[in-house]
């Protein structure tokens, strides 16, 4: 009999989805990084009314991967800088593949037992790579917004709880007033965060930054005397612009003067703490009260896979855990997730961060930080003598700021060139990045986060970025 003839439908989906994702696997070195089909043209595929009758799941698959040809980014491929975006770890990418099709609830220990502990140990390996105290809580979210959330939560519970406050069940109507400090330079998603804390996103006091984006310890101080009372305090480990790090020892001092919470944003550079080399920029993170990061980001696995963890797990789980009566009672050893993130049905993320940190190693984890790092630094070298170009930031880390100057010397001339530049070298294809506003000026903002980025792509980049800029400062 026909092997064909006797698979079923599950068999032969899978079979034919792993022979679509290989083949896009192979053509990722190559392909155009940006997206060749138009946005009337993936309507006009994915469009129509929803058929009556339903289709063989095999027919399905293949029309998906028809409809998303030329609009899919080659994100995961090695010349992808426009965003903290790591691409796939192959390790990490069949760890993903198999929490699809296991299809675990992440939740339970009882419905998950796998699940669970791959987070719970996952969790662990990484905190140690961070350098933050041994048990620390951790909960894997979506990302980094949800990772502050938890965080942030958390800590807006140990507060208020000090003050005799159950916010939990009392929630903020009558709440002692809970005061919020961040820098000036803090990411949008810190803000996300607190808005849906209920801690509004304008009602905060930033705090100033020096010339690389780094707060200012002794702003820190006097707006803290100025509070009189504890605060909740967002510090950031990798400004999303150009890498750098706010100054931890002396937050730290002033924090815990004060009384209050510090929780360290590092989407990607806590990261940095991995790499012996670099884990300087991140000094004196473990004493912090929580920490957020991605796993997306620079350990390269797939979407979606944030981090957050919490030096008080009492703190963190009474901040987060819900539970229901048909919720089924643990024995006490095993670890529910549920109670660690915003979220009770969930994907198995832990997983695939298990199967990357387990196929790098220590040793691998903190090669590819320093590794992608120093292309970052080839980028800046490589461009410092291009038309018009000039460097905004101290390359620290594994983002490199770019502007392209107008002989003339007006900023909004520069601006102009700038964005052109920019908008050039996305349509070439050849990679692709972003803009970005810093200090008031249009920059071309270049992160290097890629596991399968060489040297060679980074060379290759730079010379279309020069020939491009010369096109541009000629014509």
């Amino acid at each position: 009999m026909d092997p064909a003839a006797t698979r079923t439908p599950t068999d032969a989906t899978l079979a034919r989805a792993a022979e679509l994702a290989r083949e896009f696997a192979a053509t990722l070195p190559n392909r155009p990084v940006h997206a060749t089909a138009s946005l009337e043209e993936l309507r006009s595929r994915f469009g129509g009314p929803l058929p009556d009758d339903g289709e063989d799941p095999v027919t399905v698959v293949e029309a998906l991967a028809d409809n998303a040809r030329g609009g899919l980014i080659a994100s995961a491929g090695p010349r992808f800088f426009g965003f903290v975006i790591g691409g796939g770890l192959p390790a990490a990418v069949g760890a993903d593949w198999l929490a699809t099709t296991w299809d675990q609830n992440a939740a339970l220990y009882v419905v998950g037992p796998a699940a669970a502990v791959a987070e719970e140990v996952a969790g662990a390996w990484a905190a140690e790579l961070f350098g933050l105290p041994a048990g620390v809580s951790v909960g894997f979210t979506t990302g980094a917004t949800m990772a502050s959330f938890t965080g942030l939560a958390a800590g807006r519970h140990a507060l208020l709880e000090r003050a005799g406050w159950d916010v939990e069940r009392q929630g903020l109507y009558g709440a002692p007033e809970l005061p919020v400090v961040v820098s000036a330079e803090s990411h949008v998603t810190i803000f996300a965060a607190l808005q849906m804390l209920g801690l509004g996103r304008d009602r905060v006091t930033r705090v100033p930054t020096d010339d690389q984006g780094r707060m200012r310890p002794e702003a820190l101080v006097s707006a803290l005397q100025a509070i009189g009372q504890p605060a909740l305090v967002c510090a950031q480990a990798g400004n999303v612009n150009t890498g750098a790090f706010d100054p931890l020892p002396p937050i730290l001092d002033a924090v815990r003067a004060n009384g209050g919470w510090l929780h360290v944003d590092g989407a990607f550079g806590l990261w940095a703490g991995a790499d012996p080399a670099r884990r300087h920029l991140v000094e004196g993170v473990g004493l912090a009260d929580s920490w957020t990061t991605d796993a997306h980001k620079w350990l390269n696995v797939p979407y979606d896979s944030g981090l957050s963890f919490v030096a008080h797990p009492e703190a963190h789980q009474a901040a987060m855990t819900l539970g229901a009566a048909y919720y089924v009672e643990t024995t006490g050893a095993e670890r529910d997730p549920y109670n660690w993130v915003a979220e009770s049905s969930r994907r198995a993320r832990g997983f695939a961060v298990w199967a990357a940190l387990r196929s790098l190693g220590r040793n691998g984890v903190a090669d590819m930080i320093g590794r992608t790092s120093d292309h970052a630094r080839r980028f800046a070298a490589g461009l410092a003598d291009a038309p018009g170009a000039r460097i905004l930031n101290d390359v620290v880390l594994n983002q490199v700021l770019v502007r392209f100057e107008d002989p003339s010397g007006d900023v909004a001339a520069g601006d102009g060139r700038t964005d052109a530049v920019i908008a050039a070298v996305q349509a070439d294809g050849t990679l692709w990045l972003g803009g970005t506003r810093w200090h008031e000026l249009r920059a071309m903002r270049i992160s290097v986060s890629g596991w399968n980025t060489t040297e060679a792509d980074v060379d290759s980049s730079i010379s279309v970025i020069r020939r491009i800029a010369g096109q541009i400062a000629t014509g």
